[in-house]
């Protein structure tokens, strides 16, 4: 049999408010501050608190859905959407998801249908809109606009946040690290752009010896062919790869051309892949909290339906996972 649902009661035990508290922070009414209705917030969905939709539907007039609008990304958006949807099952609406595609023109006039339909309390989209679409969504449906994406469904916003290639380039400075090489994303994205940035102007401020930026295609073969690609005595040497598959390529062009890794060549990638944890060695990289980004959107959606304002200073999505892949670099004046 399933287990009971949590009601409001539970809610407020676990937040440590009233009963009332829960019920004014879920409705959007009372004057509560900013840090209770995050409390409540967060222990409704950590309890998977799911309100009677029907009975407040009868009490509001207003029908407890709120559509995310979604285009066509260039990877998986499932993290993104269900933390979307536990923040608005948290605040006491479903979620239905709905794909759009199409130039900025067509989606914007979609997401306005969906407004007007009287289907919505809220519309969020994870597509760019004309600014023109909050003026003309009707009153007391908002629409949200994240700025996770760019017009061609590419990872925008806090999504290519690049301070972790600072930190690589940081602490493999201090572990004695003078010459690095970055293999980079294709350029028409923001995130692989942000990257590049980073690495050259942390390498330039610190002094450090750039071996280059190799453009690649966020590809094995990408990191493998920038390996192939040095002289052979460009180790001791730090790659700092776009992501963790063409990180592989650099670990498989390593092992190729005999050098090891970290001894010789200290690697860094990043997406936090399911493999990276097996590899030999296994990979230090960047974890991106995807479900926390589809979180914070949500909650841009709700804190307009309850006439808040919306969250800033929040801390960054990204979080660098060091493992064996780096390391100071080995004396290779010592080999026979």
């Amino acid at each position: 049999m399933d287990a009971p649902r949590a009601t409001s009661r539970d809610v407020a035990r676990l937040a440590g408010v009233a009963q009332s508290t829960v019920s004014y922070v879920l409705a959007g009414k009372g004057s509560i501050s900013p840090e209770t209705r995050e409390r409540v917030r967060r222990a409704a969905e950590q309890l998977q608190y799911r309100p009677n939709l029907a009975a407040r539907a009868m009490r509001t007039r207003r029908t407890g859905r709120v559509a995310a609008v979604m285009g066509l990304p260039a990877y998986d958006p499932a993290a993104m959407l269900a933390g979307a949807s536990a923040a608005a099952q948290a605040a006491g609406y479903v979620m239905d998801v709905l794909h759009v595609d199409g130039s900025v023109e067509t989606r914007s006039e979609r997401v306005l249908e969906l407004a007007r339909s009287g289907q919505f309390d809220g519309v969020l989209s994870f597509t760019p809109l004309l600014p023109a679409v909050a003026e003309h969504a009707p009153t007391g449906v908002p629409v949200a606009v994240s700025e996770t994406f760019d017009d061609d469904m590419h990872a925008a916003g806090e999504l290519v946040d690049a301070s972790p290639v600072v930190t690589f380039v940081e602490h493999l400075a201090a572990l004695g690290h003078t010459r690095f090489l970055h293999v980079a994303g294709p350029s028409q994205y923001a995130s692989a752009v942000a990257r590049r940035d980073a690495y050259v102007a942390t390498v330039e401020r610190l002094g450090l010896t750039s071996l280059g930026v190799v453009e690649g295609d966020w590809s094995g073969r990408a990191g493998l062919d920038a390996i192939r690609s040095l002289p052979d005595h460009a180790p001791p040497l730090a790659v700092i790869a776009s992501n963790d598959l063409v990180a592989v390529g650099v670990m498989r062009g390593a092992a190729e051309r005999g050098w090891s890794v970290p001894g010789d060549v200290s690697v860094t990638g990043w997406d936090d892949a399911a493999v990276g944890p097996y590899l030999t060695p296994s990979l230090t990289t960047v974890d991106t909290d995807r479900a926390e980004a589809g979180r914070r959107a949500m909650r841009q959606l709700v804190a307009a339906l309850n006439g808040e304002p919306a969250h800033h200073g929040l801390p960054p999505l990204t979080t660098i996972v060091w493992r064996e892949s780096t390391a100071p670099p080995a004396d290779r004046s010592a080999r026979p």
